[in-house]
Protein backbone atom coordinates (compact mmCIF):
# COMPACT_ATOMS: atom_id res chain seq x y z
CA UNK A 1 0.00 0.00 0.00
CA UNK A 2 1.25 3.45 -0.92
CA UNK A 3 -0.13 6.85 0.00
CA UNK A 4 1.30 10.31 0.55
CA UNK A 5 2.75 9.66 4.00
CA UNK A 6 3.83 6.02 4.13
CA UNK A 7 4.96 3.26 1.78
CA UNK A 8 4.34 -0.44 2.34
CA UNK A 9 7.02 -2.57 0.71
CA UNK A 10 6.93 -6.30 0.17
CA UNK A 11 6.44 -9.07 0.67
CA UNK A 12 10.22 -9.37 0.73
CA UNK A 13 12.05 -12.68 1.04
CA UNK A 14 14.52 -12.65 3.95
CA UNK A 15 15.52 -16.32 3.76
CA UNK A 16 14.84 -19.61 2.02
CA UNK A 17 14.65 -23.07 3.56
CA UNK A 18 14.33 -26.65 2.47
CA UNK A 19 11.81 -28.65 4.45
CA UNK A 20 13.13 -29.42 7.96
CA UNK A 21 16.38 -27.56 7.28
CA UNK A 22 17.68 -24.33 8.85
CA UNK A 23 16.98 -21.10 6.96
CA UNK A 24 19.48 -19.78 4.44
CA UNK A 25 19.71 -15.98 4.50
CA UNK A 26 18.89 -13.83 1.49
CA UNK A 27 21.39 -11.02 1.03
CA UNK A 28 19.89 -7.66 0.15
CA UNK A 29 16.31 -6.95 -0.86
CA UNK A 30 14.56 -9.68 -2.87
CA UNK A 31 10.82 -9.30 -3.58
CA UNK A 32 8.76 -12.43 -3.03
CA UNK A 33 6.82 -13.75 -6.01
CA UNK A 34 3.13 -12.95 -6.31
CA UNK A 35 1.34 -12.03 -3.11
CA UNK A 36 3.83 -13.88 -0.91
CA UNK A 37 3.10 -17.34 0.40
CA UNK A 38 2.17 -18.13 3.99
CA UNK A 39 3.26 -21.25 5.82
CA UNK A 40 0.84 -24.19 5.31
CA UNK A 41 -1.66 -24.03 8.18
CA UNK A 42 -5.17 -24.93 9.31
CA UNK A 43 -7.83 -22.28 9.99
CA UNK A 44 -7.06 -20.38 13.18
CA UNK A 45 -8.79 -21.52 16.35
CA UNK A 46 -9.36 -17.81 17.04
CA UNK A 47 -11.45 -17.17 13.92
CA UNK A 48 -14.49 -16.98 16.20
CA UNK A 49 -12.89 -14.03 18.01
CA UNK A 50 -10.94 -12.22 15.30
CA UNK A 51 -12.88 -13.38 12.27
CA UNK A 52 -10.98 -15.06 9.44
CA UNK A 53 -8.50 -12.86 7.54
CA UNK A 54 -10.04 -11.14 4.52
CA UNK A 55 -6.88 -11.42 2.43
CA UNK A 56 -6.46 -14.95 1.12
CA UNK A 57 -2.87 -15.84 0.33
CA UNK A 58 -1.36 -19.00 -1.16
CA UNK A 59 0.03 -21.53 1.26
CA UNK A 60 3.62 -22.42 0.50
CA UNK A 61 6.81 -23.49 2.20
CA UNK A 62 8.39 -20.49 0.48
CA UNK A 63 6.98 -18.34 3.28
CA UNK A 64 9.95 -16.58 4.88
CA UNK A 65 8.77 -13.13 3.92
CA UNK A 66 8.33 -9.77 5.59
CA UNK A 67 6.56 -6.50 4.87
CA UNK A 68 7.87 -3.00 5.60
CA UNK A 69 5.87 0.16 6.32
CA UNK A 70 8.06 3.26 6.23
CA UNK A 71 7.35 7.01 6.15
CA UNK A 72 7.88 8.49 2.71
CA UNK A 73 9.63 11.70 3.84
CA UNK A 74 12.85 11.73 1.83
CA UNK A 75 16.25 12.21 3.37
CA UNK A 76 15.18 11.14 6.87
CA UNK A 77 17.19 8.36 8.46
CA UNK A 78 17.74 6.92 11.91
CA UNK A 79 14.08 6.20 12.68
CA UNK A 80 13.22 3.67 15.41
CA UNK A 81 12.44 0.22 14.01
CA UNK A 82 9.64 -2.07 15.22
CA UNK A 83 9.69 -5.71 14.08
CA UNK A 84 6.43 -7.63 14.64
CA UNK A 85 6.11 -11.39 15.23
CA UNK A 86 2.50 -12.61 14.99
CA UNK A 87 0.69 -15.00 17.29
CA UNK A 88 -1.40 -18.01 16.37
CA UNK A 89 -0.28 -20.77 18.73
CA UNK A 90 2.73 -21.61 16.50
CA UNK A 91 0.21 -23.13 14.07
CA UNK A 92 -1.47 -20.27 12.18
CA UNK A 93 -0.91 -16.69 11.01
CA UNK A 94 1.56 -14.86 8.78
CA UNK A 95 3.42 -11.58 8.98
CA UNK A 96 2.28 -10.48 5.53
CA UNK A 97 -1.44 -10.55 6.39
CA UNK A 98 -3.24 -7.21 6.19
CA UNK A 99 -4.05 -7.50 9.90
CA UNK A 100 -0.40 -6.67 10.56
CA UNK A 101 0.02 -3.73 8.22
CA UNK A 102 2.04 -1.16 10.18
CA UNK A 103 1.18 1.81 7.95
CA UNK A 104 -0.83 3.78 10.52
CA UNK A 105 1.81 3.31 13.20
CA UNK A 106 4.60 4.29 10.78
CA UNK A 107 2.79 7.36 9.46
CA UNK A 108 1.65 8.73 12.81
CA UNK A 109 4.81 8.08 14.80
CA UNK A 110 7.56 8.43 12.17
CA UNK A 111 8.88 4.91 12.76
CA UNK A 112 9.63 1.96 10.49
CA UNK A 113 7.39 -1.07 11.08
CA UNK A 114 8.02 -4.60 9.79
CA UNK A 115 6.13 -7.85 10.18
CA UNK A 116 7.78 -11.20 9.52
CA UNK A 117 6.60 -14.74 8.89
CA UNK A 118 8.11 -17.96 10.20
CA UNK A 119 7.49 -21.67 9.80
CA UNK A 120 4.62 -23.08 11.82
CA UNK A 121 3.38 -26.35 13.25
CA UNK A 122 5.35 -29.47 12.39
CA UNK A 123 7.17 -27.65 9.59
CA UNK A 124 8.59 -25.22 12.14
CA UNK A 125 8.85 -27.15 15.39
CA UNK A 126 8.79 -30.91 14.83
CA UNK A 127 11.35 -32.87 16.82
CA UNK A 128 11.85 -36.28 15.23
CA UNK A 129 15.06 -38.29 15.07
CA UNK A 130 16.58 -38.24 11.62
CA UNK A 131 14.15 -35.56 10.40
CA UNK A 132 14.27 -32.39 12.50
CA UNK A 133 15.81 -31.16 15.74
CA UNK A 134 13.11 -28.52 16.26
CA UNK A 135 13.07 -24.75 16.71
CA UNK A 136 13.24 -24.05 12.96
CA UNK A 137 10.57 -21.37 13.29
CA UNK A 138 12.68 -19.71 15.95
CA UNK A 139 15.71 -19.81 13.67
CA UNK A 140 13.56 -18.21 10.95
CA UNK A 141 12.79 -15.34 13.32
CA UNK A 142 16.46 -14.94 14.13
CA UNK A 143 17.19 -14.73 10.39
CA UNK A 144 14.45 -12.11 9.93
CA UNK A 145 16.07 -10.06 12.69
CA UNK A 146 19.46 -10.34 11.00
CA UNK A 147 17.94 -9.20 7.69
CA UNK A 148 16.42 -6.17 9.41
CA UNK A 149 19.71 -5.33 11.08
CA UNK A 150 21.52 -5.45 7.72
CA UNK A 151 18.95 -3.77 5.47
CA UNK A 152 16.71 -1.46 7.47
CA UNK A 153 18.86 1.59 6.69
CA UNK A 154 17.48 1.34 3.14
CA UNK A 155 14.07 2.27 4.58
CA UNK A 156 15.25 5.05 6.86
CA UNK A 157 15.52 2.87 9.95
CA UNK A 158 18.25 2.82 12.58
CA UNK A 159 19.75 -0.69 12.93
CA UNK A 160 20.87 0.24 16.43
CA UNK A 161 17.30 0.97 17.59
CA UNK A 162 15.34 -2.20 16.85
CA UNK A 163 12.38 -3.11 19.06
CA UNK A 164 10.83 -6.56 18.79
CA UNK A 165 7.07 -6.72 19.33
CA UNK A 166 5.14 -9.96 19.61
CA UNK A 167 1.74 -11.15 20.74
CA UNK A 168 0.96 -14.54 22.26
CA UNK A 169 3.16 -17.06 20.38
CA UNK A 170 5.06 -14.11 18.91
CA UNK A 171 5.79 -12.87 22.44
CA UNK A 172 6.92 -16.35 23.49
CA UNK A 173 9.25 -16.32 20.49
CA UNK A 174 10.81 -13.08 21.68
CA UNK A 175 11.38 -14.61 25.11
CA UNK A 176 13.41 -17.32 23.39
CA UNK A 177 15.36 -14.75 21.37
CA UNK A 178 16.21 -12.98 24.62
CA UNK A 179 17.85 -16.22 25.74
CA UNK A 180 19.76 -16.92 22.53
CA UNK A 181 23.42 -15.87 22.43
CA UNK A 182 23.09 -15.57 18.62
CA UNK A 183 20.50 -12.80 19.02
CA UNK A 184 22.47 -10.78 21.55
CA UNK A 185 23.11 -7.25 20.35
CA UNK A 186 20.69 -7.52 17.40
CA UNK A 187 17.84 -5.69 19.14
CA UNK A 188 17.50 -3.18 21.92
CA UNK A 189 13.96 -3.41 23.27
CA UNK A 190 11.07 -5.85 23.39
CA UNK A 191 7.29 -5.72 23.81
CA UNK A 192 5.58 -8.90 25.05
CA UNK A 193 1.80 -8.86 24.57
CA UNK A 194 -0.26 -11.59 26.28
CA UNK A 195 2.55 -14.13 26.51
CA UNK A 196 1.36 -17.41 28.12
CA UNK A 197 4.78 -18.01 29.62
CA UNK A 198 3.87 -21.32 31.28
CA UNK A 199 3.89 -22.92 27.81
CA UNK A 200 6.89 -20.98 26.48
CA UNK A 201 8.92 -24.14 25.86
CA UNK A 202 8.67 -27.86 26.36
CA UNK A 203 11.45 -30.31 27.21
CA UNK A 204 13.06 -31.96 24.21
CA UNK A 205 12.14 -35.41 25.53
CA UNK A 206 8.45 -34.43 25.55
CA UNK A 207 8.78 -32.89 22.08
CA UNK A 208 10.32 -36.13 20.76
CA UNK A 209 7.36 -38.09 22.15
CA UNK A 210 4.98 -35.71 20.37
CA UNK A 211 7.05 -36.09 17.21
CA UNK A 212 6.75 -39.86 17.31
CA UNK A 213 2.99 -39.56 17.82
CA UNK A 214 2.79 -37.22 14.83
CA UNK A 215 4.81 -39.62 12.68
CA UNK A 216 2.49 -42.50 13.61
CA UNK A 217 -0.56 -40.46 12.61
CA UNK A 218 1.15 -39.40 9.38
CA UNK A 219 2.15 -42.91 8.37
CA UNK A 220 4.60 -41.75 5.72
CA UNK A 221 7.89 -39.88 5.45
CA UNK A 222 7.37 -36.29 6.73
CA UNK A 223 10.10 -35.10 4.35
CA UNK A 224 7.97 -35.93 1.31
CA UNK A 225 4.39 -35.88 2.64
CA UNK A 226 1.87 -33.47 1.15
CA UNK A 227 0.80 -30.36 3.03
CA UNK A 228 -2.68 -31.85 3.40
CA UNK A 229 -1.28 -35.00 5.03
CA UNK A 230 0.99 -33.01 7.35
CA UNK A 231 -1.88 -30.79 8.52
CA UNK A 232 -4.21 -33.76 9.03
CA UNK A 233 -1.62 -35.56 11.17
CA UNK A 234 -0.97 -32.32 13.03
CA UNK A 235 -4.68 -31.99 13.86
CA UNK A 236 -4.86 -35.53 15.20
CA UNK A 237 -1.72 -34.94 17.26
CA UNK A 238 -3.21 -31.75 18.70
CA UNK A 239 -6.39 -33.57 19.69
CA UNK A 240 -4.41 -36.34 21.39
CA UNK A 241 -2.28 -33.80 23.25
CA UNK A 242 -5.28 -31.82 24.49
CA UNK A 243 -6.94 -34.98 25.78
CA UNK A 244 -3.75 -35.93 27.59
CA UNK A 245 -2.98 -32.57 29.23
CA UNK A 246 -6.58 -31.38 29.68
CA UNK A 247 -5.74 -27.89 28.44
CA UNK A 248 -6.97 -26.36 25.17
CA UNK A 249 -4.27 -23.67 25.19
CA UNK A 250 -1.27 -25.97 24.69
CA UNK A 251 -0.26 -26.27 21.00
CA UNK A 252 1.14 -29.55 19.66
CA UNK A 253 4.29 -27.89 18.33
CA UNK A 254 6.36 -24.98 19.61
CA UNK A 255 9.81 -24.03 20.90
CA UNK A 256 11.73 -26.73 22.75
CA UNK A 257 14.49 -26.39 25.29
CA UNK A 258 17.83 -28.05 24.72
CA UNK A 259 17.06 -29.05 21.13
CA UNK A 260 20.06 -27.42 19.49
CA UNK A 261 22.90 -25.00 20.06
CA UNK A 262 20.64 -22.04 19.39
CA UNK A 263 18.62 -22.74 22.52
CA UNK A 264 20.23 -21.74 25.79
CA UNK A 265 19.15 -22.60 29.32
CA UNK A 266 15.35 -22.13 29.41
CA UNK A 267 15.54 -20.87 32.99
CA UNK A 268 16.98 -17.37 33.15
CA UNK A 269 18.08 -14.88 30.54
CA UNK A 270 21.25 -14.56 28.50
CA UNK A 271 21.28 -10.82 27.85
CA UNK A 272 23.71 -8.62 29.70
CA UNK A 273 22.55 -6.58 32.72
CA UNK A 274 21.00 -3.18 31.89
CA UNK A 275 21.12 -4.05 28.17
CA UNK A 276 17.38 -4.39 27.52
CA UNK A 277 14.12 -2.48 27.96
CA UNK A 278 10.99 -4.64 28.25
CA UNK A 279 7.31 -3.70 28.03
CA UNK A 280 4.95 -6.57 28.86
CA UNK A 281 1.29 -6.99 29.64
CA UNK A 282 -1.95 -8.86 29.20
CA UNK A 283 -5.63 -8.24 28.49
CA UNK A 284 -8.03 -8.45 31.43
CA UNK A 285 -10.19 -11.13 29.76
CA UNK A 286 -7.51 -12.92 27.72
CA UNK A 287 -8.93 -16.37 28.43
CA UNK A 288 -12.43 -15.58 27.13
CA UNK A 289 -11.02 -16.59 23.72
CA UNK A 290 -10.31 -20.18 24.83
CA UNK A 291 -12.71 -22.90 26.00
CA UNK A 292 -12.30 -24.50 29.37
CA UNK A 293 -10.58 -27.86 29.65
CA UNK A 294 -10.60 -30.56 32.35
CA UNK A 295 -7.44 -29.10 33.90
CA UNK A 296 -8.16 -25.48 32.97
CA UNK A 297 -11.49 -24.48 34.48
CA UNK A 298 -13.02 -21.57 36.37
CA UNK A 299 -14.23 -18.10 35.46
CA UNK A 300 -12.55 -16.06 32.74
CA UNK A 301 -11.04 -13.86 35.45
CA UNK A 302 -9.68 -16.86 37.37
CA UNK A 303 -8.24 -18.49 34.26
CA UNK A 304 -6.70 -15.22 33.05
CA UNK A 305 -5.11 -14.70 36.44
CA UNK A 306 -3.69 -18.23 36.41
CA UNK A 307 -2.43 -18.27 32.81
CA UNK A 308 -1.36 -14.65 32.32
CA UNK A 309 -1.32 -12.39 35.37
CA UNK A 310 0.54 -14.60 37.85
CA UNK A 311 3.21 -15.95 35.46
CA UNK A 312 3.80 -12.54 33.89
CA UNK A 313 4.13 -10.90 37.29
CA UNK A 314 6.76 -13.50 38.16
CA UNK A 315 8.47 -12.84 34.82
CA UNK A 316 8.64 -9.13 35.69
CA UNK A 317 10.78 -9.97 38.71
CA UNK A 318 12.95 -12.40 36.76
CA UNK A 319 13.64 -9.80 34.09
CA UNK A 320 14.52 -7.14 36.64
CA UNK A 321 16.90 -9.50 38.43
CA UNK A 322 18.59 -10.09 35.07
CA UNK A 323 19.14 -6.35 34.74
CA UNK A 324 16.32 -5.32 32.42
CA UNK A 325 14.31 -2.11 32.75
CA UNK A 326 10.71 -3.32 32.87
CA UNK A 327 7.28 -1.70 32.35
CA UNK A 328 3.99 -3.57 32.70
CA UNK A 329 0.40 -2.94 31.64
CA UNK A 330 -3.08 -4.47 31.79
CA UNK A 331 -5.59 -3.66 29.06
CA UNK A 332 -9.20 -3.36 30.24
CA UNK A 333 -10.68 -2.22 26.90
CA UNK A 334 -14.02 -3.98 26.37
CA UNK A 335 -15.57 -3.05 23.01
CA UNK A 336 -19.30 -2.35 23.20
CA UNK A 337 -21.56 -5.30 22.37
CA UNK A 338 -18.67 -7.77 22.20
CA UNK A 339 -19.26 -11.10 23.90
CA UNK A 340 -15.53 -11.44 24.58
CA UNK A 341 -14.61 -8.32 26.55
CA UNK A 342 -10.91 -7.48 26.83
CA UNK A 343 -10.07 -10.74 25.12
CA UNK A 344 -6.97 -12.27 23.61
CA UNK A 345 -5.95 -10.34 20.45
CA UNK A 346 -8.28 -7.39 21.10
CA UNK A 347 -5.31 -5.00 21.19
CA UNK A 348 -4.16 -5.94 17.69
CA UNK A 349 -6.48 -3.52 15.79
CA UNK A 350 -5.25 -0.75 18.09
CA UNK A 351 -1.70 -1.21 16.77
CA UNK A 352 -1.81 -2.68 13.29
CA UNK A 353 -4.09 -3.15 10.32
CA UNK A 354 -6.93 -1.04 8.98
CA UNK A 355 -10.71 -0.74 8.96
CA UNK A 356 -10.84 -3.03 5.92
CA UNK A 357 -8.55 -5.65 7.50
CA UNK A 358 -10.55 -5.82 10.73
CA UNK A 359 -14.03 -5.46 9.19
CA UNK A 360 -16.52 -7.66 11.03
CA UNK A 361 -14.14 -8.87 13.76
CA UNK A 362 -16.46 -10.26 16.48
CA UNK A 363 -14.14 -9.09 19.27
CA UNK A 364 -14.75 -5.45 18.23
CA UNK A 365 -18.50 -5.70 18.85
CA UNK A 366 -20.44 -2.88 17.20
CA UNK A 367 -17.71 -0.23 17.48
CA UNK A 368 -17.29 2.06 14.51
CA UNK A 369 -13.72 2.09 13.22
CA UNK A 370 -13.39 5.74 14.23
CA UNK A 371 -13.83 4.66 17.86
CA UNK A 372 -11.23 1.92 17.50
CA UNK A 373 -8.84 4.31 15.79
CA UNK A 374 -9.30 7.03 18.42
CA UNK A 375 -8.04 4.77 21.20
CA UNK A 376 -5.58 3.11 18.85
CA UNK A 377 -3.78 6.39 18.23
CA UNK A 378 -3.05 6.64 21.94
CA UNK A 379 -1.81 3.05 22.14
CA UNK A 380 0.37 3.53 19.05
CA UNK A 381 1.82 6.67 20.62
CA UNK A 382 2.78 4.73 23.77
CA UNK A 383 4.35 1.83 21.86
CA UNK A 384 6.35 4.22 19.67
CA UNK A 385 7.51 6.17 22.72
CA UNK A 386 8.78 2.93 24.20
CA UNK A 387 10.61 2.12 20.96
CA UNK A 388 12.29 5.54 21.06
CA UNK A 389 13.19 5.83 24.71
CA UNK A 390 12.48 2.58 26.56
CA UNK A 391 9.58 4.25 28.42
CA UNK A 392 5.98 4.23 27.09
CA UNK A 393 5.08 7.27 29.18
CA UNK A 394 1.58 7.67 30.60
CA UNK A 395 -0.60 4.82 29.32
CA UNK A 396 -4.07 5.69 27.98
CA UNK A 397 -7.14 4.53 29.89
CA UNK A 398 -8.49 1.87 29.96
CA UNK A 399 -4.92 0.61 30.08
CA UNK A 400 -3.36 0.39 33.52
CA UNK A 401 0.37 0.72 34.20
CA UNK A 402 1.64 -2.02 36.51
CA UNK A 403 4.45 -2.42 38.89
CA UNK A 404 4.83 -5.66 40.79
Amino acid sequence: MNDDSVTRSGPLRFATAERFSPPVPVRGVEPAHGSGGICPQPPSRLDKVMGPPHDRRPQSEDCLHLSVASPTASGTTGRPVLLWFHGGGFSSGAGVLDWYDGSALAAEQDVVVLSAGYRLGALGYLVLDGVSEGNLGLLDQLEALRWVRENIHLYGGDPGRITLIGQSAGALSILQLLRMPEARGLFRRAVLQSAPVSIATRPVTEARETGRLFAAHLGTDPRTASHESLLAAQARTAADLQRRVGNTLVPPFGPVSGADSAQADPHGFAFEPTAMDILYGWNADDMSAFPEGPNDHGSVAERTRRVYESPLTALHGELERAGARVHGYRLDWRPRASAYGATHCVELPLLLGSAAAWRGAPMLGDLDWSEVDRFGREVRRAWAAFARTGDPGALPAPMTALDR
